[in-house]
């Protein structure tokens, strides 16, 4: 492809101001040869003759037509558009105001063929502080959500449930369009699996996160940045899928562009019954008490098998205008609006044994309904100075808001019982109302110094407050009526508000580029809990000190630096480079995990939040080396990361039981410490034009350190994940996809976990002069993709098998319009729609 445009044209105006005599007018205009249609942003060039030097220059307007002054003279003019082939008029002598008439441009085949094969490709790029990978053509994902594509992305894995980790590490910062946004569900990732993947058009994996972006994520950031067409009038796409077990999915992303303002909306609406199963076979011990007595728990073993229907219904929408106010500025607003309405319903059979014979079996049901409205809605303003697209200002406010209504009725039924008269068992009524209100202030200024250097400081605020309004009722066995359970109800209102501000300096020279920065963050938890219990009774109910009422404020220095030498030879069609980065981070305890009332899984498993977590902070380095050939791209890098008191869930006795079992719960504590280190290694590799193949390797050895109540947690693992993915290209416009995803075993304070495999195929056909892309695909070939392990304790062991999504059988049409001249950006406008700029400097 040839040079951005706007670069070439500030060379082209840097000459014009050198002649101002015995000028003359050229005028005309450019359309397509076929349709006669006019071509905005064509590029005219004047180089005078004989010194083949750039006088002159000027681009068409919205009608394609152009107007020039240039001295008198002999040139070659040069009338260029991206992907189209160029006209030439050589020694044209100029002597008076002339009128070249209509210029038609035909299209380059070959070179439309170059960007179409690039467009479908997943490549990757090298930042100072990122991995920038364009989502290609992934077939896989076709009618799919944003969480399958995710889990395409190198160093990246989803798990079962839908919690994203980076290289292993679960602690990462979700951004859309490089801010926290509703559309991630306030940091909720499963959210993410309601969006479709269509919507994507990069991902950026930051494991070396600059001052620029909040020091949240111990584990790093992952920026997800959304589609924008760039191409004038009325264009978009529309996607249909349907698929087994019940999927429908129904998606538009329109975009209507003038000269003047950009119109852009997507739509959504999707319909899908996601079963999911689990099995948990759970031996109890005899316990030692303080006094010296033996507690026997009233059953051995429990196994307990559950099926599970999940309906969900989601529909989103958003809006956005961007208004170009000058050639220098423009401000963008838009509103983002979710609907989600689930119900699941639960099968929970559970058999109880004593001495190894089965003595008891109830069938437990669980009828759960939830609607979650959330509606975003964001400004964005851009200021550049002078001709240097680089110098500008970026101001963004954003407001978000959420409210979630839960429900949840169980309901348990013997089925059989040796016991004459068993113990009565509750039906239970779960309410949950929870509110969310969020926003986000943020200013960015960056300055360019010289050719090579750039300044940049901002600030930013986030403030973010969550009420959870929680009731039990359970039955009263003398009434049958459903009464309030107050050791339990409670409301919590929780905020968290940070403030910062960051400055950072990068600049190049020769072959060494670096970025340096420092971001100062204050960071204030606040929460208040509104109970029957007093902070007495609720430390004796719970055994640990709760604070009702508390205000906790920390202020963190971190400092970032990022590194890169180029060892490029400027003979060679290679590129070559090195990245050394450190950073620290912090990683803040969320609501839920503070607020000390239990929630419950079930009767007899509940999590519990522990509202003496601290904020837990890390430091890591990553060492990265990339080489890129013209068919095969290689990156690697090796990275440390120590983490101060880290974030453990642990699971212990309550000393509690209902009808006779001991109630278990899951408990957040801050370990000691916890030392990861790692290395990964992926490449990209195009042997022939119909085979493409992807491929990553990640291990890491993670050791933690530290006590709880007594009981030493400390563990040290290695485990690793792979992913494969092959692409062909068949005739008769044929795609077919392979992907294949391993995660190692691996072990934590408690639990053993097992391997897990994972394979995805598809095909796709292109129709309708490549308009229409039919996709068949079916994920998780194997139906292997299960979460099994082994949870020991001092007062149970527990095998457990989890199936969060089963196979899945996918068909999807997306059928494109007006987006075949979509090869050209708009210069120097709309650089605050995509989040994050970039400071370039790698060449």
């Amino acid at each position: 492809m040839r040079p951005h445009l706007f670069s070439k044209l500030l060379l082209i105006f840097s000459f014009t101001f050198s002649f101002a005599q015995n000028e003359v007018t050229v005028e005309g205009s450019v359309v397509e040869q076929d349709t006669n249609i006019p071509l905005e942003y064509a590029t005219i060039t004047f180089k005078s003759k004989p010194d083949n030097n750039i006088v002159a220059g000027e681009i068409t307007d919205s009608e394609g037509k152009f107007s020039t002054d240039v001295p008198v003279g002999t040139y070659d003019i040069i009338v260029e558009y991206i992907s189209y082939k160029t006209k030439n008029y050589n020694n044209k002598s100029i002597t008076e105001n002339i009128n070249l008439g209509t210029v038609a441009l035909a299209l380059d085949i070959e070179s439309l063929d170059e960007v179409q094969v690039v467009a479908e490709r997943t490549t990757v790029e090298i930042k100072l502080d990122k991995k920038v990978y364009n989502i290609g053509k992934d077939i896989t994902t076709a009618g799919g959500t944003v969480s399958d594509a995710l889990n395409n992305v190198p160093s990246v894995a989803v798990d079962i449930e839908g919690a994203i980790s980076l290289r292993g590490n679960e602690n990462v910062r979700i951004l859309i369009n490089g801010k926290p946004s509703a559309l991630a569900g306030f940091g909720d990732s499963n959210v993410l699996s309601q969006l479709p993947a269509e919507a994507i058009e990069r991902v950026e994996v930051i494991t070396s996160p600059s001052a620029r972006y909040d020091a949240e994520g111990t584990a790093g950031i992952l920026n997800i940045i959304l589609r924008q067409k760039e191409t004038l009038g009325f264009n978009g796409s529309v996607s249909l899928s349907a698929g087994n077990p019940d999927n429908v999915g129904l998606s538009a992303n329109l975009n209507y562009r003038t000269e003047k303002y950009n119109l852009f909306t997507n739509l959504g609406w999707r319909y899908f019954d996601a079963p999911r199963n689990s099995y948990n076979d759970v031996t109890y011990f005899d316990e030692l008490l303080d006094d010296g007595t033996v507690n026997t728990p009233d059953f051995r073993r429990i196994i307990e098998d559950q099926e599970v229907e999940r309906l969900n219904r989601n529909y989103n929408v958003s809006l956005g205008m961007e208004y170009f106010l000058t050639e220098t500025s423009s401000i963008t607003g838009s509103l983002f609006y979710r609907l989600g309405s689930d119900a699941d319903l639960s099968l929970n059979e559970s058999d109880r044994y004593n001495n190894g014979a089965i003595v008891e079996r109830t069938l437990r049901r669980e009828k759960e309904v939830e609607e979650d409205n959330s509606y975003q809605f964001a400004l964005n303003y851009v200021k550049q100075f002078g001709d240097d697209r680089d110098h500008k200002l970026t101001v963004d406010f954003q407001y978000e808001k959420d409210k979630e209504e839960g429900s949840t009725f169980l309901n348990e039924d013997y089925v059989f019982s040796d016991q004459i008269d068993p113990d009565f068992i509750q039906i239970e009524q779960e309410l949950t109302d929870e509110d969310q209100k969020e926003f986000l202030i943020q200013a960015d200024y960056v300055l360019p110094i010289g050719e090579d250097s750039r300044f940049e400081a901002g600030f930013r605020g986030n403030y973010e407050n969550e009420v959870t309004d929680y009731r039990l009722n359970q039955e009263n066995e003398t009434t049958g009526n459903l009464d309030i359970n107050e050791n339990v109800s409670n409301v919590f209102d929780y905020d968290e508000n940070v403030n910062a501000i960051y400055s950072q300096y990068g600049t190049k020279f020769g072959k060494f580029s670096f970025l340096l920065g420092l971001r100062l963050e204050h960071t204030q938890l606040k929460g208040k809990i509104d109970s029957r219990l007093t902070e007495e009774e609720l430390q004796a109910e719970y055994d640990f000190p709760i604070d009702t009422d508390f205000d906790n404020n920390y202020l963190g220095l971190f400092p970032t630096v990022n590194l890169i030498y180029n060892l490029n030879n400027p003979d060679s069609d290679t590129e070559e480079s090195i990245t050394l980065g450190y950073n620290r981070r912090i990683n803040r305890p969320r609501g839920w995990y503070i607020n000390p009332f239990p929630s419950r899984s079930s009767r007899t498993n509940v999590f519990q939040g522990n509202p003496n977590l601290e904020p837990a902070y890390s430091s890591a380095f990553d060492l990265g080396y990339l080489k890129r050939w013209e068919n095969f791209t290689l990156t690697t890098s090796i990275y440390y990361q120590h983490e101060t008191d880290s974030f453990e869930r642990v699971e212990e006795n309550t000393g509690q039981q209902t009808t006779g079992i001991n109630i278990i719960r899951t408990i957040p504590i801050n370990l000691s410490s916890n030392k990861r280190t790692g290395a990964e290694l992926g490449f990209l590799y195009t042997p022939a034009k119909w085979l493409r193949l992807n491929s990553s390797f990640n291990v890491f050895q993670f050791e933690t350190d530290g006590d709880f109540n007594g009981v030493d947690y400390s563990a040290k693992n290695t485990s690793w994940f792979a992913r494969f993915s092959s692409k062909v290209s068949l005739p008769l416009k044929i795609d077919w996809q392979t992907n294949a995803f391993y995660r190692g075993a691996q072990q934590d304070a408690q639990t053993d976990s097992d391997g897990i495999l994972s394979i995805d195929l598809a095909f796709s056909k292109e129709l309708l002069n490549n308009n229409l892309t039919m996709s068949l695909s079916v994920r998780d070939l194997l139906n292997s993709r299960k979460r099994q392990g082994t949870t020991t304790t001092e007062f149970f062991e527990r095998y457990s098998e989890n199936q969060w999504r089963q196979r899945q059988i996918n068909l999807s049409l997306i059928y494109r319009f007006n987006q075949q001249l979509n090869k050209r950006e708009r210069s120097g406008r709309g650089e605050g729609a995509n989040g994050e700029d970039d400071f370039d400097f790698e060449g």
